[in-house]
């Protein structure tokens, strides 16, 4: 009986533990104009890292903290997930609403050959949908690439992707996000994929420029 407490009381603190690191900083007076929502993949999850508090949303969070900025860091990253597959869970992610919308999805679909028109009107769909529900909230792309074992053509095609995406759809395209990560055998982790803590700390790094405009022009 005295384990099955002991394993009860660990699942209950664990629970709560996940609560604090998925919703961050003070609560402002405005909910609903504060939260900076990075939707993505398992880059933006944080896939193997010790706690989600090292994945780059966060580490963004307190870069903006630290520069006088006050949000609630809402990460709202899956695991496997794809463009198709962020479609059908946006309302949930945006459900509190959304004062900066932060879009990491397309690496799944590329590893997948995934059609980059599919990819193009599934991202525009998003976008779409943030737009029409929150109209003041700014929005950011991040661009992905590809594996070259899909070809060159495709690798090209899925590049562009993302540059036509902010362009019709008038939003901030970041730098790319593994741009000094990807390739570097000790800031990724066993598999080759997915960054070590330190690997997401030059991640935010690498797009906390483009980030922190955006949010000027928010205020």
């Amino acid at each position: 009986m005295s384990k099955l407490l002991l394993l009860l009381l660990t699942i209950l603190i664990s629970c709560n533990e996940e609560k604090k690191t998925v919703e961050k900083i003070d609560k402002p007076k405005d909910d609903s104009k504060s939260r900076i929502v990075f939707f993505g993949d398992s880059l933006t999850a944080g896939l193997g890292l010790a706690s989600i508090e090292e994945s780059y949303p966060f580490l963004i969070g307190k870069k903006l903290e630290k520069d006088g900025y006050q949000f609630k860091i809402v990460n709202a990253g899956l695991s496997g997930d794809t463009t198709s597959g962020g479609l059908s869970r946006l309302d949930w992610a945006i459900s509190k609403g959304v004062s900066v919308f932060i879009l990491e999805l397309g690496a799944n679909d590329g590893m997948r050959g995934v059609p980059t028109e599919t990819i193009e009107k599934n991202l525009k769909e998003i976008i779409s949908k943030v737009k029409n529900k929150f109209p003041e909230a700014k929005i950011v792309l991040i661009p992905m690439k590809t594996f070259p074992n899909m070809g060159a053509a495709y690798s090209k095609k899925f590049e562009k992707v993302f540059l036509k995406v902010a362009s019709d759809e008038n939003i901030t395209l970041t730098k790319f996000l593994l741009e000094r990560v990807a390739g570097i055998k000790n800031l990724n982790q066993a598999d080759g994929i997915h960054p070590t803590a330190e690997g997401h700390k030059l991640m935010a790094e690498t797009i906390y420029s483009d980030i922190i405009k955006v949010i000027k022009t928010h205020d």
